[in-house]
């Protein structure tokens, strides 16, 4: 295989699909920033007024800030997988995808714009989420670095799923099935809105099974310094999960299966 006249790495068509995706997500903000901000919000204040102080207090704080993160890193994975997912999805069914296929853009560098827009999500997201929490509930970060870590990691492990499911799928019906049978338990079911010590045995086992749950985990750690397992436990196990999910896609768009007529 020949050198490319650009170069080992062509980072202008990289930083050019980047910023497309960057921009298509930042064009319609009251949907893909606003409208997750305002359900976090609602998550919250459901739950405050519903449960308040009755609930008692989670690993040594209060059940809301307990909450908080793990709602925070629910959000964030859904965004990322939306945005990804939406992206090819779209190019899918209006028959554009050739247009990305085309550029002379490497497998990796593919992979690695559309991820970029996922990330990007998931931190605007993330930061608006926090900011908000800070000012209603007085909500610190114990470990910044932590939550910037799991916050990227799990936009890139989402994002990763967002484009295999797309690449899957080929109508929308499909990609809602793929959302609502897979992705939402993932994260519902991963210690959002319960500690996984009171589970039974059994419940316990499925959830460490679960790689959302070492997201939810590691971002609640970062967040109110305490967690159902440690961040370094975590952190090997996502990025074995990540790593096995990027690669699939880079697999898949070097053979173009299901992306080439």
């Amino acid at each position: 295989m020949g050198v490319r006249r650009f170069g080992s790495v062509n980072w202008l068509g990289l930083r050019t699909l980047a910023r497309r995706e960057t921009q298509r997500f930042l064009a319609v903000w009251s949907q893909t920033l606003m409208a997750p901000l305002i359900t976090a919000g609602l998550f919250l204040a459901i739950f405050s007024l519903a449960i308040g102080t009755r609930r008692g207090d989670v690993m040594g704080v209060p059940f809301v800030q307990f909450i908080a993160p793990g709602i925070l890193m629910m959000t964030v994975i859904q965004n990322a997988f939306a945005n990804t997912s939406s992206a090819i999805m779209i190019a899918k069914v209006q028959g554009n995808i050739v247009d990305t296929l085309m550029p002379p853009l490497s497998p990796a560098e593919l992979v690695a714009g559309y991820l970029s827009g996922s990330v990007s999500r998931g931190i605007f997201v993330a930061s608006a989420i926090l900011l908000v929490a800070a000012v209603f509930l007085g909500q610190g970060i114990a470990h910044p670095l932590w939550v910037l870590v799991y916050v990227v990691l799990g936009s890139v492990f989402l994002g990763s799923l967002g484009i295999v499911a797309a690449i899957l799928a080929n109508k929308f019906d499909q990609m809602a099935a793929i959302t609502n049978f897979v992705i939402t338990p993932l994260s519902f079911l991963s210690g959002t809105f319960y500690s996984v010590e009171g589970l039974p045995r059994a419940m316990q086992i499925i959830t460490h099974v679960n790689p959302v749950f070492y997201l939810i985990d590691g971002v609640r750690y970062g967040v109110i310094g305490t967690s159902d397992s440690s961040p370094w436990i975590g952190l090997p196990i996502v990025l074995v999960f990540t790593g096995g999910a990027v690669a699939l896609c880079l697999r898949w768009f070097r053979t173009g299966f299901r992306l080439k007529a």
